[in-house]
């Protein structure tokens, strides 16, 4: 997507978080435009703690309503590394690994690839657990949907 100075300028955060790998598993996504903030969070009971970083990103870029300029902060470098460097390949190859192996979570690949094609995403890497307050609140909103799981409510 082309940089577009109209579009909204949006911060966002997202993680996951899995209980047991595979486990219990929840996502969130903290995102800013100018005054406004909005919370996002869910959860599987059978996944992995790579799904649900990828769930987290793709839900909150899913979130947004029209093409947006997004800084995506992220402590994945699974994720990041898969958007920006691995999946060029993986789509050249027909989605299989260096190795010839298939992708692990294709789908989700694909989805992701899909949202941020609507978007000009600026990807920005941060350490996880180390008092980033936009990944700390992104962090808590993956453990409410580990909660939301545990208690029956998804």
């Amino acid at each position: 997507m082309s940089v577009n100075d109209e579009q909204p300028l949006v911060e966002m955060w997202t993680d996951g978080a899995c209980k047991g790998n595979p486990g219990v598993g929840g996502w969130g996504a903290w995102m800013r435009f100018g005054d406004q903030e909005k919370e996002l969070f869910g959860g599987e009971a059978a996944t992995t703690n790579n799904r649900m970083e990828l769930t987290a990103v793709i839900e909150g870029l899913r979130a947004l309503r029209r093409p947006c300029r997004v800084t995506l902060h992220v402590d994945s470098t699974y994720v990041m590394n898969g958007l920006t460097k691995w999946l060029p390949g993986w789509k050249r190859n027909g989605w299989l690994t260096g190795e010839k192996k298939p992708v692990k979570n294709k789908e989700l690949w694909q989805a992701l690839d899909e949202e941020v094609a609507r978007h000009h995403v600026t990807w920005v890497w941060v350490k996880g657990h180390a008092g980033d307050p936009g990944n700390e609140r992104a962090d808590a909103l993956a453990n409410q949907g580990v909660a939301q799981v545990r208690a029956g409510v998804v």
